[in-house]
């Protein structure tokens, strides 16, 4: 075996050393002490053992990533900077009836986080508008123009999800034109917030959650626990049913996992219980997307979401409507999710094409340079007409490629 970086390649593994896309197998190392831990502490035979330890879970920690339960592992949304204060400033604007607008990013874990505002504000027996920006004419996150086509359009406050912590200037825009925003993010940010009723990120300098690996979904979820604490503080459940929030964890799970966040502690209980409730497919978004690409119903996995549902809810956000996703996942309306499955899972197809023709386009190009790519630890590529919402995936295909 030789070392690479920290890793074994293993020239052994299953008598094959590369993957069918000529990548090698790499053994990631384990603790061997870590390794008996487990083994005496769970019983567990040394390959799963080994497992565990080289994926740095540690000995306190084994039985909960096995068997992840949120009632162990859901944090106190008050250990969030800014969430208690995120559900106050939701929670007034709804007994004022004042008029609240989500604005999303235009990719799954935004959709995803959209839709359960907007599910749990229906179940609150109010609507929740939707604002997604158009990925070509408005670029990621919040902007002064968003803000202001949202002032016209009526709206006292604005929750940014999968966005916004990192939007100082349009958020200062915002509070200039006394618009009213409130801020729920997982995206690294500056140690100065931008200016808001409150910015609930756990990547926010200073928040002590530890819970750094959520998606914005995740985040989201979390919020709606704390809606509901603060709502029932209010007496808003005296004459309505609390909302179960447990019928959603399909869509955290989502958001979770085609985000592509690590999967340990509370986010890894979020996305196992949440592909359970999957599978039941009673969202008649996801069960009208899955029927479109031709899946059949049953046990939910990760292929699922990654693999069949994540690329044509995201297919909206590069190449088409950027709403259509968040649309999707927030209807209850059967004819309306099929309608917009269809239209998702085409320009699914038609991002197919697009991303293939750039792709060739780029390897020519690439191979036409005569460049030693594989002496070379960046490899800079463009071309005027490629579609901005494939170039990222492009540039994936490149480097497993070189």
């Amino acid at each position: 075996m030789a070392d690479d970086g920290g890793f074994k390649i293993d020239s052994g593994f299953l008598g094959v050393s590369q993957s069918l896309s000529g990548r090698a197998w790499r053994q990631r190392p384990a603790d061997p002490a870590l390794i008996r831990a487990h083994r005496q502490g769970l019983g567990l035979e040394e390959p799963v053992a080994r497992a565990l330890a080289a994926r740095g879970v540690g000995a306190d920690q084994g039985a909960d990533f096995l068997t992840p339960t949120l009632r162990a592992l859901f944090p106190d949304p008050s250990s969030f900077m800014d969430m208690d204060r995120a559900a106050e400033a939701i929670v007034d604007a709804l007994l004022a009836k004042a008029r609240v607008h989500v604005f999303a990013d235009y990719d799954v874990d935004g959709a995803s986080s959209a839709a359960l505002l907007v599910r749990w504000f229906r179940a609150m027996g109010a609507d929740l508008p939707l604002y997604v920006p158009d990925r070509l004419t408005e670029g990621y996150g919040p902007s002064a123009r968003a803000f202001d086509t949202l002032k016209a359009a009526g709206a006292d406050l604005v929750v940014t999800v999968d966005c916004g912590a990192a939007a100082n200037e349009a958020l200062a825009h915002a509070a200039a034109i006394d618009l009213k925003v409130v801020v729920i993010d997982h995206h690294l940010m500056r140690s100065e917030p931008p200016q808001a009723l409150a910015v609930v990120n756990p990547n926010r300098p200073g928040c002590n959650s530890g819970q750094g690996n959520l998606a914005a979904a995740g985040v989201v979820f979390v919020l709606l626990a704390a809606l509901n604490r603060e709502a029932r503080r209010r007496g808003l459940f005296a004459d309505r049913p609390e909302p179960d929030l447990r019928q959603w964890l399909d869509l955290a799970a989502l958001g979770a996992i085609c985000d592509v966040t690590g999967l340990t502690g509370f986010n890894r209980a979020l996305t196992s219980l949440g592909l359970k409730v999957m599978s039941d497919w009673r969202n008649p978004g996801l069960r009208a997307l899955l029927a479109a690409a031709g899946a059949e119903q049953g046990a939910a996995k990760s292929h699922h979401a990654g693999f069949i549902l994540g690329p044509r809810i995201n297919a909206g956000g590069r190449i088409g409507r950027a709403d259509l996703g968040a649309r999707l996942l927030s209807t209850d309306d059967p004819a309306e999710a099929q309608q917009l499955a269809q239209e998702l899972d085409a320009l699914n197809l038609s991002r197919r094409d697009v991303e293939r023709a750039v792709t060739d386009a780029a390897v020519r190009k690439v191979e036409a340079s005569g460049a030693h790519v594989d002496d070379t630890p960046v490899i800079v590529v463009a071309g005027e007409d490629w579609h901005p919402g494939v170039v990222g995936i492009v540039a994936g295909r490149l480097r497993e490629r070189w």
